[in-house]
């Protein structure tokens, strides 16, 4: 990483903080955002070190970059960025796995569209039961059965099938996520451990990840065949979660087709929870 790209982050969040929101006066301002003096001040610094560090003049240590990320009451997620940028492990380098709120209030608000939330290394952490009616989710016994680069991978699910171009768009998703993740939460042993088995068990996955692509769009297409045979062809969306570093795949059909019908059909037929939490045996 350079000194550029932490010092554009930095003035990026200073540029988009609220005054007010760090305890500070919110009048007499002709551009939004914080003064360098004030979060110079706020972090226990000058405002000529914070010029040189947007500048990408002067590499912060670990404890600048702390109080930097409390000064400006950033997120977990900016928080980890921040650290990565500047080169180091954030202070316990896991990634986080708590279903928040935004979290929470996505699976609420949408019950008819079946949806998955996960963590950054790409672990199911909630659904909601749209999902859980497409039963295509079976489960292997496996370490890492709801991991979803896992599955796709390492044990691909039988009941859902894409074309090479979505399953090529998909895989290219899911190596971007965990690399970004790696970096992010480098002393998170489970990621690191799950990321070496995949590259030893999947040479397409190893092949993407000493080359990977770059994400071009953030949506693919599968079909879902249910247990009476019939099938339902569904985009998913992946929608970061910036908060708490978690992401939701939203799966929608086209408007008007028979996909919609089927998957209003499917839906239709359970009454199950709007918020699923998982773990590692399954949904509870």
């Amino acid at each position: 990483m350079t000194g550029q790209e932490f010092g554009a982050a930095v003035r990026h969040l200073r540029e988009g903080t609220d005054p007010v929101a760090v305890g500070l006066p919110a009048g007499g301002r002709r551009v939004p955002g914080l003064r360098r003096e004030e979060l110079g001040e706020l972090a226990g610094t000058s405002a000529d070190y914070v010029r040189r560090l947007e500048q990408g003049r002067s590499h912060p240590s670990a404890g600048v970059v702390r109080a930097i990320a409390r000064a400006l009451r950033v997120s977990r997620a900016d928080y980890e960025r921040l650290s990565a940028l500047a080169g180091y492990a954030a202070a316990d380098g896991q990634v986080p796995t708590d279903v928040g709120p935004g979290a929470t209030r996505l699976l609420e608000r949408f019950p008819d569209t079946p949806m998955i939330v996960t963590d950054a290394a790409m672990n199911v952490v909630a659904v909601n039961s749209g999902l859980l009616a497409l039963e295509h989710w079976d489960l292997t016994g496996e370490r890492w059965d709801w991991n979803v680069a896992w599955r796709i991978f390492c044990h691909p699910f039988a009941a859902f099938q894409q074309s090479r171009a979505d399953a090529t768009t998909h895989e290219t998703i899911q190596v971007a996520q965990l690399r970004a993740a790696l970096l992010r939460y480098p002393a998170d042993a489970a990621l690191a451990g799950m990321v070496d088995e995949m590259r030893s068990r999947s040479r397409r996955f190893d092949t993407l990840w000493r080359a990977p692509r770059p994400v071009e769009v953030y949506e693919s297409s599968a079909r879902f065949t249910q247990s009476d045979g019939d099938s339902v062809t569904l985009a998913g969306n992946l929608i970061a979660i910036p908060g708490d570093d978690l992401a939701a795949v939203m799966l929608t059909a086209a408007p008007g087709s028979r996909d919609a019908t089927r998957l209003a059909e499917v839906v239709g037929a359970t009454d199950g929870p709007a918020v699923v939490k998982v773990g590692q045996s399954g949904p509870g």
